[in-house]
């Protein structure tokens, strides 16, 4: 008894926060060396052809940066109105590197991470009243695991294109939120103006991606405004110039030409907007047991002693946990609308990726909410909630320390090496998987590039990374992919082949 003691004595928050960040970066390495592998794909074909070729004839990047503008201009009018995100699509950097791919994951992990981080301890120390340390220390840990779990790692990480339109649309926006948020709680009125400054700035880029991030932006700066016009009306001004920059650049969005034109064009259907909502709601449940595993079911009892004990310790009231609760809970509904509104269907990975980091953050933000509901009022309450609250202050770092080597022993021991994303990228590394899929697709660009070679047969991948399941050359030169290829290379056609050797007829 007194060993278990000593083990909560010994190892404080501060420490704990220390190793949490430590192990949270060299959990990322094995994500980030695979990176070295990875290579233009999709998608990224389509939206890169004309800025690659200006970049082939000319060499001028300003010129490229042009022809992307021009470019996003024809999307707006005849395809979508995502008038940010379809620029930064087109300067895809493997348009002018085609080696220089390893870059991407780079910037994905990087605003993702950093950006979560950055709302989720700011909102723990300002809304909640948590101290800096257990915030921090909180934050680490559920990255940690949300990389571990992430529902689409390819799409969030890997694929410029996908990422770029989702998971760098909603990094923005999280650092808009932390923005407006910021200039709400901020003391001096000169930081909260240059809060309130960059954050109209930066809704514009934000309103200009996914409908999906853009319409939680809309939902929870409109929660910001009545929370300023309820507790802090000085400061209202602060919210409304962001929502109405972000509101403005949304509303640009929505009534591109391209959009209705692509509706017209796009057999998928819809469902109605009511049915949408309602649908929503439903799909919410569902996707937070698919995105509940066992390793953030372990972690988040772990923390909740310390959740208790930073709650208690605030000055906050926590007298709304019920409507926190269905608010956080809107929210993320939300998210879920526009695909059902658009072609009638959830799960589409690339969306699903910024749709689940924001459960987590949810989820955490309201069990902490709770706990400060029932440790500011356990003497009101009835004794189950009393008794749970001396068993969490009790059991204390030991619980936290003992499920933290649990949730280890889980992500370290489990059969399946491609279960959690940075054992399965190590995993491809050490097996020579991604060094000879990286060098079979170079060998393909060979081809690609050879000016001599008009019908290009390429052999399929003999090995590829787990993570890497991406769609590939068909059979078909007729089929998209093959065609955005040929496209984007110049040749009369692309193909893939069964055969052991790689034949190609000029």
């Amino acid at each position: 008894m007194t060993g278990k003691r000593q083990i909560g004595k010994a190892v404080s928050i501060r420490q704990m926060k220390i190793c949490a960040v430590i192990f949270l970066c060299l959990s990322l390495i094995p994500l980030l060396w695979l990176g070295k592998y990875n290579v233009m794909c999709i998608d990224d074909y389509d939206y890169g052809t004309r800025v690659h070729d200006v970049w082939q004839e000319t060499g001028d990047f300003y010129a490229s940066v042009q022809e992307a503008w021009r470019q996003n201009m024809d999307f707006y009018r005849e395809w979508q109105g995502t008038y940010v995100s379809c620029f930064l699509m087109g300067l895809c950097p493997m348009n002018f590197n085609y080696g220089i791919a390893w870059v991407v994951p780079v910037l994905m992990i990087g605003m993702l991470a950093s950006s979560s981080f950055v709302l989720g301890r700011h909102a723990f120390i300002r809304w909640l009243g948590c101290d800096q340390e257990g915030a921090s220390l909180i934050m680490a840990l559920l990255l940690f695991v949300f990389y571990q779990v992430m529902e689409a790692p390819f799409e969030g990480i890997y694929w410029y294109n996908g990422s770029t339109h989702y998971v760098l649309m909603q990094s923005v926006w999280f650092f808009v939120l932390t923005l407006v948020s910021g200039a709400v709680w901020a003391e001096k009125k000169g930081r909260a103006a240059v809060c309130c400054i960059t954050a109209a700035v930066l809704a514009v880029i934000v309103a200009g991606g996914n409908l999906v991030t853009g319409l939680q932006a809309e939902i929870l700066m409109v929660f910001l405004i009545l929370y300023a016009f309820w507790r802090k009306r000085d400061r209202i001004a602060y919210v409304i110039i962001p929502f109405v920059t972000g509101s403005a650049g949304f509303l640009v969005n929505v009534i591109a030409p391209g959009n209705v034109r692509r509706g017209s064009m796009d057999l998928d259907e819809g469902y109605s907007a009511v049915k949408s909502v309602a649908l929503s709601f439903y799909h919410t449940a569902v996707f937070a047991i698919r995105w509940t595993p066992v390793l953030m079911v372990i972690l988040w009892i772990a923390l909740l002693p310390l959740l208790w004990k930073l709650a208690k310790a605030s000055r906050r009231d926590f007298s709304h946990p019920v409507l926190v609760t269905a608010g956080a809970y809107c929210v993320i509904s939300a998210m879920f609308t526009p695909t059902l509104y658009a072609v009638g269907m959830v799960g589409l990975s690339r969306v699903d990726t910024i749709i689940q980091m924001t459960y987590y953050l949810a989820v955490f933000l309201v069990t902490a909410y709770w706990m400060g509901y029932f440790s500011h009022r356990r003497k009101r309450t009835d004794g189950a909630a009393e008794a749970f609250g001396l068993f969490l202050e009790r059991a204390g770092n030991r619980m936290t320390v003992l499920g933290l080597f649990l949730l280890l022993a889980v992500w370290l021991l489990t059969a399946d090496k491609n279960t959690y994303t940075s054992i399965s990228a190590l995993r491809s590394v050490v097996n020579g998987d991604a060094q000879t899929f990286y060098r079979e697709a170079m060998e393909r660009h060979e081809l690609y590039t050879d000016e001599d070679i008009l019908q290009v047969e390429v052999a399929p991948y003999s090995a590829r990374p787990a993570l890497f399941d991406f769609n590939d050359l068909t059979q078909d030169e007729g089929n998209w992919l093959n065609v955005a290829v040929a496209r984007y290379y110049h040749k009369d056609s692309v193909r893939s082949v069964r055969s052991t050797s790689t034949d190609v007829a000029p």
